[in-house]
């Protein structure tokens, strides 16, 4: 069987170190492992209207946006195929045989769709886009044939509900989805980068990010101006490492050599959180630190993405390109589905049956 890998993201937004240690620098790795046959990687742009139907021009501006963020990241075209979702109608049908597989109680259960009805105080308005949002993603998944996808933590639900529909799908009218597999970071402090702000996960609509984009300057600002522990007032104090932003932003970006690099005050994290723990050391130096790392992480990110910024349309170009692939491959799943359902009435004599 073909290991095929779909992942994406929504274009609500430019994209942040939270998806990047969350899935974008995974998607590079599987990239570049060799392991699998096909790679697609959706921006999601349907979806993202399910929320922002009233400003389409919020989506429409920030695909290209998204697009240079993965192409900074390390996105290979030549390897990964780019597309955008409207871009490939097939997927809609799918989601439209898909929902007569799944009942409201069921997607309400979904704790993924829970959480973000929430977060969006949609209360009784919800549109009804958004409420299917897991279906879509399900048809997205199963269009691609994908054995594998990277996401973050808080998609494990969405992979499930997959799942569930694939085992409907094929006990009902045969064998015809793929079962696609979730694959998480190994390191478990990428799973959920927390805002500046300490208070929520790092989200783009509650501007607690850092971007991807940000400039040198911006980022540093941000960095120095993070919540940290705020029982540590003073350098001797003892401080708290768990569940301070600053520390879990180091477990997930900082390696041994960048102590050898920028802090030789300590061979590794572990011996700069005991410190911080019994007191004596200081935010503010903690915080530098971070810095030299974060902006080491991002500099070729930023150099790759400048580059990418004078050619706009060769940019449109290779999302044109990866459109029309992706829409091939969905194409010929849509067709698996219609046969199975016995609704391809035109072939084979099947409406004279």
């Amino acid at each position: 069987m073909k290991q095929i890998i779909l992942t994406g993201d929504r274009p609500t937004g430019r994209l942040h170190v939270g998806h990047y240690v969350g899935s974008l620098k995974e998607r590079v790795r599987l990239q570049n492992s060799g392991k699998y046959d096909e790679i697609y990687i959706m921006i999601a742009d349907a979806q993202a209207l399910t929320d922002n139907a009233e400003h389409p021009e919020k989506v429409r501006g920030n695909i290209m946006q998204v697009a240079l963020d993965y192409l900074a990241c390390g996105i290979d075209p030549a390897k990964s195929t780019i597309f955008i979702q409207s871009m490939v109608p097939e997927l809609t049908e799918l989601t439209f045989y898909y929902m007569n597989l799944v009942t409201v109680s069921r997607v309400q259960r979904n704790p993924t769709v829970k959480a973000e009805i929430q977060q969006r105080n949609f209360e009784a308005s919800i549109p009804v886009g958004f409420f299917c949002y897991p279906i879509s993603q399900a048809a997205d998944i199963t269009a691609f044939r994908a054995t594998a996808v990277p996401v973050g933590e808080d998609q494990l639900p969405m992979l499930e509900q997959c799942k569930e529909i694939v085992h409907k799908f094929n006990a009902v009218y045969g064998d015809t989805l793929t079962e696609p597999e979730i694959v998480l970071p190994d390191n478990k402090a990428c799973l959920r980068l927390p805002g500046i702000d300490g208070k929520a996960k790092m989200s783009k609509s509650l501007g607690n990010c850092i971007y991807l984009s940000d400039t040198e300057e911006d980022v540093k600002a941000k960095i120095m101006s993070m919540y940290t522990d705020p029982t540590h007032i003073r350098r001797e104090d003892p401080g708290h490492t768990e569940n301070n932003p600053v520390f879990i932003y180091l477990a997930a970006f900082c390696r041994d050599e960048h102590f050898a690099e920028f802090l030789k005050d300590y061979a590794n994290l572990d011996e700069m959180k005991a410190h911080y723990e019994r007191g004596g050391l200081g935010d503010v130096k903690v915080k530098r630190f971070l810095n030299d790392v974060l902006q080491s992480e991002l500099r070729p990110i930023r150099a790759r993405r400048a580059e990418w910024e004078k050619r706009p349309e060769d940019v449109v170009e290779l999302l044109r390109a990866g459109s029309a692939r992706a829409g091939q491959t969905a194409a010929q799943t849509l067709n698996d589905v219609r046969r199975a359902m016995r609704i391809d009435y035109f072939e084979n004599g099947n409406l004279l049956r």
